[in-house]
């Protein structure tokens, strides 16, 4: 599997390029934007994009959507209840001051235990409210992509409209650290000084 972490925009998203090594079918996570640098690792892989994912609904993850969409014609999905915020006045103002653009409505909403499959490789959707109450992470074995739900150092607010601290804590502890030790933690933002973690160094944190 290819596994390409990108740093972008102002607010340390970090984007993902997943995909299969034989057929390079692949995915993004969270195109947020500075598309240049996301389209050299489409490039540097010969990836062909057949899903776009967002592991939650703020705009920061999600106003590079349009341009993607446009660029690769592939299907965008989110979680069924974080749909919704696609739309919101803010997600609007806020996409345009990062270059980006209002994403469309996605072709395809998410569930919890739901496979999104690409190539032979394939992601488990992992529903993990508390940052917001669509958020998933997306687990293939030795790897999960945690969003905004858990960090390297810390994890996403939960003083916005629907987070929960008492959900997000149980998502962390009883959904990401349940899973083997060894799964490579792949964070929503570089926040702190490893850009990567694992569920057995997380393990210290909370238990």
């Amino acid at each position: 599997m290819i596994i390409e972490q990108i740093l972008v925009t102002g607010m340390a998203v970090f984007c993902y390029l997943v995909a299969d090594e034989k057929s390079r079918e692949g995915v993004l996570i969270d195109p947020a934007g500075d598309h240049h640098l996301i389209q050299n690792a489409i490039d540097k892989h010969g990836v062909t994009v057949t899903y776009i994912i967002n592991t939650h609904g703020h705009f920061d993850h999600t106003s590079g959507n349009d341009y993607w969409m446009k660029k690769t014609g592939a299907t965008l999905l989110l979680h069924e209840i974080d749909v919704r915020k696609l739309g919101s006045l803010t997600s609007r103002f806020m996409s345009r001051t990062m270059g980006g653009k209002t994403s469309p409505p996605p072709q395809m909403t998410l569930k919890d235990g739901d496979v999104i499959a690409f190539g032979s490789c394939s992601l488990k959707v992992i529903h993990t409210p508390g940052h917001s109450e669509g958020s998933v992470c997306l687990y293939t074995p030795g790897h999960v992509f945690t969003g905004d739900t858990l960090f390297t150092e810390g994890m996403g607010r939960t003083d916005l409209p629907d987070g929960s601290m008492k959900k997000i804590m149980h998502s962390i502890v009883n959904k990401i650290l349940a899973l083997p030790d060894d799964t490579v933690i792949w964070p929503g933002h570089h926040y702190g000084r490893m850009p990567t973690s694992t569920v057995r160094e997380q393990k210290r944190y909370y238990r």
